[in-house]
């Protein structure tokens, strides 16, 4: 193993092409609503299970990709969240067991489609555009992140528009784990999207959208950042490829 890692060809990171943090997950699973400030912006009451929703592999970005614009949106909102990834198989993990079955952590923005998202009760086809979630920049492992005390911040150009503390999460990350995986089978390579603070552009007074030429900045501590610039879709006729 040392003498393939010394012959190995080393590539500066930034020369590198990033992938997402996991590229090829059998599930996506998103929680909504999972901390009490964003509660309070959207006047709903706090949840007693988590609000649970799927992305899929086609949604995922990475962290140095640009976020696309889609023609058919012109409401194009930003959601800075920590994600879970998953290391060891379980099914019905109790809460006390979660890390064991935690690889590590990376960040994520849970880009959503709101025109879309509230055409109906239910949120997937605001929140599974593909091309839209970006993931990274890598992965942390548990020891590395102190969840008490690390703070979360969406920055929209130059303005914070979210801040907050993972510890703050209505439900924590061994809650989570233990809840999805009592229905499901979680796999190596899994997401979890833990949710967003307040401070999204929809529930704003005017509201805020994403718009051409914007950067996007998720940071949390002790993780990473993950830096997105915000630029039109470019339709391909007869495509199904997106090109920025």
């Amino acid at each position: 193993m040392a003498a393939a890692r010394e012959d190995a060809r080393r590539v500066p990171l930034d020369e590198a092409t990033l992938l997402p943090a996991s590229p090829h997950p059998s599930k996506i699973f998103c929680v909504g609503l999972n901390y009490r400030e964003h509660v309070e912006e959207t006047k709903r009451d706090l949840p007693s299970y988590p609000v649970l929703f799927p992305k899929f592999a086609s949604n995922l970005i990475s962290a140095d990709s640009p976020i696309q614009l889609p023609p058919e949106s012109e409401q194009v909102d930003w959601e800075g969240e920590l994600a879970v990834i998953i290391g060891r198989t379980g099914r019905r993990i109790a809460q006390k067991d979660a890390f064991e079955h935690i690889l590590g952590f990376a960040v994520a923005n849970d880009v959503t489609v709101r025109d879309y998202q509230y055409k109906t009760h239910q949120w997937l086809q605001g929140k599974a555009w593909d091309g839209s979630t970006p993931l990274g920049p890598w992965i942390v492992t548990p020891d590395e992140v102190d969840l008490d005390t690390a703070g979360i911040r969406t920055i929209l150009n130059d303005e914070v528009v979210q801040e907050s503390q993972l510890s703050r999460l209505i439900f924590d990350i061994p809650r989570l784990v233990s809840e999805v995986s009592q229905f499901t089978v979680l796999e190596p390579g899994d997401v979890i999207l833990t949710g967003t603070p307040g401070g999204v552009g929809y529930r704003r007074d005017p509201k805020v959208f994403l718009t051409d030429g914007d950067v996007v900045r998720v940071q949390i501590d002790g993780v990473g950042e993950i830096i997105s610039e915000v630029v039109n879709e470019t339709i391909v006729a007869g495509s199904p490829t997106r090109v920025a």
